[in-house]
């Protein structure tokens, strides 16, 4: 398991222009020290292909991976949009696109699932792969929820980023363990119980935070790394 921060994190700090999202990406590599990030696509100030060079120039001259991008409307926005988000996913070479599905008040299920296939589509055309957030009240709410999307796209394009934290009660979320690419979790969730259910998972756990600063991040960064240590210590 690899650690990751969202820009997402620092929102208010990107909205305020208190950080700028190249701050960001340095502050990543050289105070949090994480192996990647994932960076949401509402900070980014452009879209321009001089722009996604250097941020991809930057972050490999970091050491830093950008794990994946992020966007609220990729699966739900219909083919245009998912289009846009995953052009820009391949030009900075991020191999995986998260995103929630809509809500039952936002859309029925036959254009949510048009969207989602579209987006598969686009997904397999630039090699990006999709990351299916589960969220409360949308259509990728629950453990069953989750398959039935899968099924339903019947897509190797579409995999899942899991929030385990945020699935209801009665779902077993390694139940979908095989085709979870991302996991989410909160900064202040039990590293040692998670790390423990999640023990052959080889990608990016991505900590988000809204609202943190760097401190707090940095801080729940160390705890994490200790848990991951003393995990793989007592493991062997």
């Amino acid at each position: 398991m690899k650690l990751a921060c969202t820009s997402r994190s620092f929102a208010n700090a990107l909205d305020s222009g208190d950080l700028t999202q190249l701050e960001v990406i340095d502050l990543a590599s050289r105070e949090l020290d994480v192996d990647g990030i994932v960076l949401d696509v509402a900070h980014f100030p452009r879209t321009d292909d001089d722009y996604l060079a250097q941020i991809k120039k930057m972050a490999t001259d970091l050491g830093l991976t950008i794990a994946a991008i992020e966007s609220d409307d990729l699966l739900s926005a219909g083919a245009q949009r998912s289009t846009a988000v995953l052009e820009i996913a391949a030009k900075l070479g991020a191999p995986l696109a998260a995103a929630p599905l809509g809500s039952e008040a936002a859309l029925p299920w036959a254009t949510q699932l048009t969207h989602l296939s579209d987006a598969a589509g686009a997904a397999k055309a630039l090699n990006v792969t999709l990351a299916l957030r589960n969220a409360p009240a949308t259509y990728a709410a629950s453990v069953h929820d989750c398959k039935r999307a899968s099924k339903e796209t019947d897509s190797a394009w579409l995999r899942f980023g899991l929030d385990p934290e945020r699935l209801d009660a009665a779902g077993d979320a390694t139940a979908l363990a095989d085709r979870t690419v991302l996991l989410w979790c909160s900064t202040q969730a039990n590293a040692a119980g998670f790390i423990a259910a999640w023990a052959g998972f080889r990608g990016f756990l991505a900590l988000e935070a809204p609202g943190t600063d760097v401190a707090e991040m940095k801080n729940a960064i160390r705890r994490w790394r200790i848990a991951l240590a003393s995990f793989e210590l007592n493991r062997t």
